[in-house]
């Protein structure tokens, strides 16, 4: 039996339908020619839907005009169903499924002897009166004509995507990667009541205003019906779906080759990974991901991952790679480093969802962020997100490793540390929202506190009430400005134990503070899918440190904020922009970051690691003081979509790094970098390269 889904695009079809295909009828048309009841139906559906259309009064009292797609069906029995309405409003939703639970029962379509359900698109014009009038042709409507199919394609298509985006409908988190994310971000932007800073999002959570199966749909390919060419082109290598749970399986690569301007070889990376994805039940998802790597990079980053700091170099390790962990040598001038993540999800109700696992988590809505980031290696953690009214509230709490300490009461071991996370977003007004932001760290040495469990948002007395400089803690403030349909505005503001009383004297060590400002433009310039990006970054000296250095804001050698720590300014553009399986990014960075220098003990602000007990000086602290080197980088990437499933993709990049530092540094070697590499990857975490 044909599966039940075909897409028949409302108004513009290009399939001929043969005595065996037939489209619903209402009894209006029952006794016309065959050809006929293809515009009888689409001319009958429109009167009604448009005899009963109310435009709900926001709408008319914001003037609002544009385009609204509805998704509908009618079911193997007749009856109208709203699948989805590509609207910012949810009173026009609402008005549309009011509208389409009064359509009478017709006979359905009928395909090889078969009642189908069917699937159509119907463009709604704000303002109402904008709609072609009600008695001609719909094939006459002036919207963007969809591209042909045969209907055997269409019903490939469908019956593939039903059983391979089984994701969609779960609590698993969407792989969390800035060039993905900008499809996510507009349409909770376009969105009235929603909050984007909190990630990864969460697939159902994301089904609400994107459909993500037609989205990925337009990318299958039917005519691949070999099971090599499915699971190349389409599916999952391994797929279960059971009434009552469901699983993935997906052996992937990271595969890469390139050459840069030094004297090494060739560049390389090798990863082979496999990733395990399953639901049970309708409230309780799993995911699991185990990575075993190999790799040389560019020598700016394998001097990096070989000499890094005293205060950074993990123990028992032979070098630390950004972003993934410890390594340790294989063969000439390569790196062996294997990372695992998984996770727990459930969500009892549509108001909470709770996670468990090992990976990476991120707040804020800009490509850095100082309230937390994705820049440190995985770490375990617990989260918990509330979602009611105007209100979204995160709380996580992580417990980090610092493979540069040895833990005091084993000399084998790392040292731990424990970090809780509370963000706390709200939407003022259909434009404005601010989020406000705290973190506590407690170091592992005197045992997990319970009261670092305590979910509620500044309870900095608990720090505070452990000892005097038993822990640390840090506050911020968020904001976001919807301009437009199109332009959102952001920024971050966090605060390390600033100094009120001697705001007369900036250059006072104590006012430790960093905040970022920045735009985004989704289809820049009215051009679909282009998107463009500015940030500015600043971190004045000594933020994010501590006296004693297990207790700054950092996990794994990294800092859990911003990739560079703190003592610096950052410029940033980004332009994205993909089409069909095609997709592309071009980035700039500019700015200045003052270093320690290495034959010296004090510390001027820039590493997180180094306690600020031994610091430049009390006042007169300037910002990228010490050793100040300037940074210029450009960045190309491209990359050409294989299987919508997986996110397995082709790429390619060019990369140009500028390093001056005033005085030679280890592990951030001067000059210029030419970096050209390509492979095939599973698009599944940000790199970060870009220091």
């Amino acid at each position: 039996m044909i599966k039940k889904y075909i897409l028949l695009v409302l108004l513009f079809p290009s399939i001929l339908l043969a005595q065996s295909e037939r489209y619903p009828i209402f009894d209006v048309c029952k006794g016309s020619e065959i050809n006929s009841i293809k515009d009888c139906f689409y001319k009958t559906t429109k009167k009604h839907f448009f005899a009963d259309f109310k435009t709900p009064a926001i709408v008319e009292n914001e003037n609002f005009t544009g385009t609204a797609n509805v998704l509908f069906v009618v079911t193997a029995e007749g009856d109208f169903k709203l699948i989805y309405a590509n609207t910012p409003y949810a009173e026009v939703r609402k008005e549309v499924e009011r509208v389409f639970e009064a359509f009478p029962k017709i006979t359905p379509g009928w395909y090889n002897n078969h009642a189908i359900e069917m699937k159509f698109e119907m463009p709604i014009l704000f303002p109402v009166s904008k709609n072609t009038n009600l008695d001609t042709d719909l094939n006459s409507q002036t919207n963007t004509i969809q591209p042909k199919e045969d209907l055997f394609e269409v019903v490939e298509k469908n019956k593939i995507a039903d059983s391979t985006f089984l994701e969609h409908s779960s609590q698993l988190n969407i792989p969390f990667t800035h060039q993905k994310y900008v499809d996510y971000e507009f349409a909770l932007h376009k969105a009235n009541g929603t909050h984007t800073a909190s990630k990864p999002y969460i697939y159902n959570e994301i089904s609400e205003y994107l459909d993500l199966s037609i989205e990925k749909k337009k990318f299958l390919k039917p005519e691949k019906r070999t099971w090599l060419g499915n699971k190349l082109w389409n599916e999952h290598l391994l797929q279960i779906k059971k009434k009552d749970y469901w699983l993935t399986l997906d052996f992937l690569v990271d595969v890469q080759l390139g050459k840069d301007n030094s004297d090494q070889s060739y560049t390389y990376n090798n990863t082979r990974l496999v990733t395990v994805n399953g639901g049970l039940g309708k409230n309780f998802s799993y995911s699991a991901t185990i990575y075993e790597s190999q790799g040389r990079f560019a020598d700016y980053i394998n001097s990096f991952i070989s000499n890094t700091s005293a205060t950074t170099r993990p123990k028992f390790s032979e070098g630390l790679v950004p972003g993934r962990g410890k390594a340790k040598g294989f063969k000439t001038d390569s790196y062996d480093y294997p990372v695992a993540e998984g996770y727990l999800s459930y969500t009892p109700n549509k108001f909470m969802q709770f996670q468990f696992g090992n990976g990476k988590n991120f707040i804020g809505d800009g490509y850095r962020s100082f309230v937390l980031s994705d820049v440190s290696s995985p770490t375990t953690y617990l989260k918990a997100k509330v979602d009611f009214w105007k209100i979204q509230y995160t709380n996580i709490w992580m417990w980090n490793t610092e493979p540069s300490l040895l833990a005091a009461s084993n000399p084998n071991e790392h040292a731990r540390k424990y970090v809780a996370a509370h963000y706390l977003s709200i939407n003022l007004n259909k434009r404005l929202n601010i989020g406000f932001f705290e973190s506590a760290i407690s170091t592992g040495e005197q045992g997990f506190d319970a009261g670092f469990l305590n979910p509620i948002i500044f309870y900095r007395s608990v720090e505070f009430n452990r000892g005097e400089d038993a822990g640390n803690a840090l506050v911020g403030l968020t904001g976001k400005y919807k301009l437009n349909d199109n332009i959102s505005l952001y920024s971050q503001l966090i605060i390390d134990e600033f100094s009120v009383g001697n705001l007369d004297d900036l250059g006072d060590w104590r006012n430790k503070f960093a905040y970022q400002i920045g735009a985004k433009y989704f289809n820049a310039f009215k051009v679909d899918n282009l998107f463009l990006q500015l940030e500015y970054n600043s971190a004045r000296p000594y933020t994010f440190a501590h006296k004693t250095p297990i207790l700054n804001y950092g996990n794994y050698s990294q800092p859990l904020g911003h990739l560079w720590g703190a003592n610096f300014w950052e410029a940033i553009a980004i332009a994205r922009y993909k089409k069909d399986r095609w997709s592309g990014s071009a980035k700039i960075i500019l700015g200045k970051k003052g270093f320690d220098f290495q034959d010296e003990t004090v510390s001027y602000g820039g590493n997180i690691y180094q306690s600020y007990n031994d610091r430049f000086a009390d006042t007169g602290n300037e910002l990228a003081q010490g050793n100040t080197a300037n940074l210029f980088l450009v960045d190309v990437q491209a990359n050409y979509l294989l299987n919508p499933a997986n996110n397995l993709s082709l790429f390619a990049g060019l990369s140009y790094r500028s390093f001056t530092p005033e005085v030679s540094l280890v592990g951030f070697p001067s000059g210029n970098n030419v970096w050209l590499s390509a492979g095939i990857r599973a698009d599944l975490f940000n790199w970060y390269f870009d220091f």
